[in-house]
């Protein structure tokens, strides 16, 4: 059974043009050519990343976060409570008014020192900088390592300048060692990414890196197996060259180096909507579209292939706009602030009370016995100001 699966599942109409077939791709006369089973090292490849990572964050990451100024937030540990714990871990971690009041009513607590206890207990779930610090730093490293590899391997290729060339006497395209392990590498690292996805930080657009990293996985499985390794190393030649920039404009947030970040993020949001909004679409998905069946004819593989890249694309314009988003924030602001994605850690105090706790102000002057009060008594009096 499992062998007639196997054989229907890797019919040649399926995955190749019309008039070709699995012999095309077979090793002969010195040439080597993509296998699917190439793929299953990537596994093992993985597990060995997500080795390295947890070494570098804590040997590497961590010292580097301290010696750059990263610290993490103290956070006050809320009282425990079995009923309100419950309520959290159950059913939703903000709890509406009327639930409150119930929850409130049942513990014998205020209303005021519920929502305090669900603020505190919310932040406690919050991810520390330094953990943030040292996860954006591990991406920095390997996709700067994936670019600079990636460049150095397509600089000499026809296809990085020309991609319908990319098409040329395909299927017949001889594997290249040095594409081989950047492309199982990629792979790897994607997979690791899906391994240690409980552990890392959980942004609002969760359920969108879940699905691109399952999306990145297929097209890079897909790709090599059917010997389109062209065409997919520049996707992922295209991809990385803004994630580098990202990661980097996140360790500068981190840090709080307000300038530096500034500027890497227009830099940042100027490559990914012209890699992303224009070199995808007008390059990438243009050659595949439309050159790729030149003189061939459509097939499944062409229809999978294209589906997997459109829904990359629609990935793209989902975070343009959030780019966007922040964009508009930094042109209003002057700054950016912060990382819409990202969940904000929140005072341990309601608005309510922290306007209570602060200082009013009348007319615009300050409050009485503050440094402003004295100097402006000292002055009434005749005296000047120490200077």
């Amino acid at each position: 059974m499992l062998s007639s699966l196997n054989e229907w599942l890797w019919q040649d109409k399926l995955w190749l043009p019309p008039n070709n077939s699995w012999a095309v791709l077979e090793d002969r006369d010195g040439m080597v050519y993509a296998h699917p089973r190439d793929l299953l090292a990537a596994l093992p490849l993985a597990l060995t990343l997500v080795a390295v990572r947890v070494t570098f964050e804590r040997f590497v990451g961590l010292p580097l976060s301290w010696w750059l100024g990263v610290r993490d937030r103290s956070r006050r540990p809320v009282v425990p409570n079995p009923t309100l714990e419950k309520h959290f871990l159950t059913q939703g971690r903000r709890p509406q008014e009327h639930q409150l009041a119930l929850l409130a009513t049942q513990c014998g607590l205020t209303l005021r020192q519920t929502q305090r206890w669900f603020r505190g207990r919310r932040n406690q779930d919050q991810p520390h900088l330094t953990k943030k610090f040292c996860e954006a730093s591990w991406r920095f490293l390997f996709y700067l390592c994936s670019f600079v590899g990636g460049l150095s391997v397509l600089y000499h290729e026809s296809w990085l300048w020309t991609p319908s060339t990319c098409w040329d006497n395909y299927p017949d395209q001889p594997l290249k060692p040095a594409l081989y392990w950047w492309y199982l590498l990629e792979l790897s690292f994607y997979v690791s990414l899906l391994i240690t996805l409980p552990l890392d930080v959980k942004r609002k657009d969760f359920k969108e890196q879940v699905a691109h990293h399952f999306v990145t996985i297929l097209l890079i499985t897909f790709s090599y197996s059917a010997n389109l390794l062209r065409i997919g190393s520049l996707v992922l030649l295209l991809h990385d060259t803004s994630d580098v920039l990202l990661e980097a404009c996140k360790i500068f947030n981190y840090m709080r180096w307000r300038i530096p970040c500034d500027l890497l993020f227009l830099v940042f949001s100027c490559v990914f909507f012209y890699t992303r909004l224009a070199l995808f679409p007008t390059q990438i998905l243009y050659t595949t579209y439309y050159e790729s069946i030149i003189g061939r004819g459509t097939f499944f593989g062409y229809y999978f292939f294209n589906a997997l890249l459109m829904m990359l694309q629609l990935l793209h314009v989902f975070w343009s706009c959030l780019i966007l988003r922040m964009l508009c924030n930094f042109m209003i602001k002057g700054q950016m602030e912060k990382d819409i994605r990202s969940d904000v850690e929140e005072s341990d105090l309601s608005e309510e009370e922290a306007t209570q706790q602060r200082p009013q102000l009348r007319n615009g002057s300050a409050p009485t016995g503050g440094p402003r009060s004295r100097v402006a008594r000292r002055l009434a009096n005749g005296h000047t100001a120490a200077m």
